[in-house]
C-alpha cells in the first residue's frame, strides 16, 4: 500500500527514517485490524451456517475460535500503545493509533456476538421447530456487508464511504423491530415454543448489534479523516423506558408524570407487552396530565426504536419481568409495583381514583430516580 497523506501526515513517499518507521508501524496496525475483521466476519458467517444447518459441531468451533479474536485484540492494543510510546506521533498518525484502539474493541464485540449466536444455534439444533431462517438471513445480508465495508472505509481513510454507510444502521433497526414483533406473535399463536423464542430474540439482537458496531467504526473513520468526533443523535441523554402489560394505563401515566424532566438530561418512553386501547377514564386523566394517548397510540415493546440503547427499564407489571427478553449488558431493570388503572373495573370515579394513586406513587419513584441519576451523572 502506498503512503497516504491523510494517514501519515506526509506528502508523497516518506522522506526520513522516522517517517518510514511510522509508516511501517501503521501498516502493521492496519494489517492486524484487517485480519481481526476477517475473523469476526467469518465467525458470524459460520455461526449463521451452524444455525441454518443445525450443525452443533460448527457452532462449537465458532465458540472455541473466539479466543483467537480476543488474542488479536490484545495484540492490536499492544501494537498501538508501543507505537504511541516509541513514535510519539501527532496529527493523523496519532488519530489512527487512537481509533485503532477503539476499533479493536468494536471487532472484539462482533466476535462476542458471533459466539453468542453460535451458543443459540447449539440450543436450537435439537428443537424440531421451524425457524425464521430467511428473516435472520435478511438481517445478516445487510449487517455483515455493512461491517465489511466499514472496515474498508477505515483502512482506506474514506470519509465519504463511511458517511454513505451510516444510514444503513436505520434499515437494520427497522428489520430487527419487525422480526421481534413477528417472533412474539408466533409465540402467542403457539407456532414458536418459548424454548425457541428467547434464542431467536437473542440472535435478532446480536445481528442488529453488528450494524451498531459498524456504525461506530464509521464514526471512528470520520474522526480519523477529519479530527472531529461523530456522535449518535441524543448522545448524553439518559434513556428510561416504562413498561407494563397493556400500554393503556400505568406506563402512559409514568411517561406523563416524567414530562417535567423530559429533554433536560433524560429521555422517557413507554410501551406494553400486549397493547390495547386506553379506557376512556384513563384517557381523560392522561389529557389532564398533558399526554395525548390518541396521538401516541398503543405501542408494543418490539416497536420501541433503539431499545438496546436504553439505560433503565422500569417494570410496572410482574408479567414484564417474566416475559421481557434477556437484558442487554449494562441495562438496569427496576420494579415499581403499582395498580394499573387499565385493569381496574367499575365506575369512572373508581378508575380515576386508581389513576391518581398510581400517579402519586410513580411521581415518588421518579423523583427519587432522577435525584439519584443527577448525583451519579454529576449534574
Amino acid at each position: 500500500m502506498n503512503p497516504d497523506p491523510a494517514q501519515t501526515g506526509t506528502t508523497g513517499a516518506p522522506s526520513t527514517h522516522y517517517e518510514a518507521s511510522v509508516q511501517r508501524d501503521l501498516e502493521h496496525i492496519r494489517a492486524v485490524i484487517a485480519r481481526m475483521a476477517a475473523l469476526a466476519e467469518r465467525a458470524l458467517q459460520d455461526a449463521l451456517k451452524a444455525l441454518r444447518e443445525r450443525n452443533r459441531p460448527l457452532a462449537y468451533a465458532v465458540i472455541l475460535r473466539d479466543q483467537t479474536i480476543d488474542e488479536l485484540e490484545k495484540e492490536l492494543d499492544r501494537l498501538c500503545l508501543e507505537f504511541l510510546v516509541r513514535q510519539q506521533p501527532a496529527g493523523a498518525p496519532l488519530r489512527l493509533a487512537y481509533t485503532a484502539l477503539k476499533i479493536s474493541t468494536e471487532l472484539e464485540r462482533v466476535g462476542d456476538y458471533a459466539e453468542s449466536i453460535a451458543h443459540q444455534a447449539a440450543k436450537l439444533a435439537s428443537l424440531e421447530v421451524a425457524l425464521p431462517l430467511a428473516r435472520f438471513g435478511a438481517l445478516a445480508d445487510i449487517a455483515l456487508p455493512m461491517l465489511r465495508e466499514a472496515i474498508r472505509a477505515y483502512l482506506a481513510a474514506d470519509a465519504a464511504q463511511a458517511r454513505r454507510l451510516i444510514p444503513t444502521e436505520d434499515t437494520v433497526d427497522l428489520l430487527k423491530a419487525e422480526l421481534r414483533r413477528d417472533l412474539v406473535r408466533l409465540y402467542k399463536e403457539n407456532q414458536l415454543p418459548f424454548e425457541a423464542l428467547d434464542p431467536c430474540l437473542l440472535i435478532t439482537r446480536r445481528l442488529e448489534r453488528v450494524s451498531d458496531q459498524a456504525r461506530n467504526i464509521c464514526d471512528e473513520t470520520l474522526y480519523l479523516c477529519t479530527g472531529e468526533f461523530a456522535k449518535h443523535p441524543h448522545t448524553g441523554e439518559y434513556r428510561i423506558l416504562f413498561l407494563d402489560r397493556f400500554h393503556a394505563g400505568a406506563s402512559l401515566l409514568a411517561e406523563a408524570t416524567a414530562a417535567p424532566w423530559q429533554g433536560t438530561r433524560f429521555r422517557f418512553a413507554s410501551a406494553g407487552l400486549e397493547p390495547r386501547p386506553v379506557p376512556e377514564p384513563v384517557r381523560a386523566f392522561l389529557r389532564e396530565k398533558g399526554l395525548d394517548p390518541d396521538r401516541r397510540g398503543p405501542r408494543a415493546l418490539t416497536q420501541v426504536p433503539e431499545l438496546d440503547r436504553y439505560h433503565v427499564v422500569v417494570a410496572l407489571d410482574p408479567a414484564v419481568r417474566r416475559l421481557f427478553p434477556t437484558l442487554p449488558r449494562k441495562l438496569i431493570f427496576l420494579d415499581w409495583p403499582v395498580t394499573d388503572p387499565a385493569t381496574v373495573e367499575g365506575p369512572p370515579e373508581r378508575i380515576r381514583a386508581a389513576c391518581e394513586q398510581a400517579a402519586r406513587t410513580l411521581e415518588e419513584h421518579l423523583r427519587a430516580l432522577v435525584e439519584a441519576l443527577r448525583t451519579e451523572l454529576g449534574d
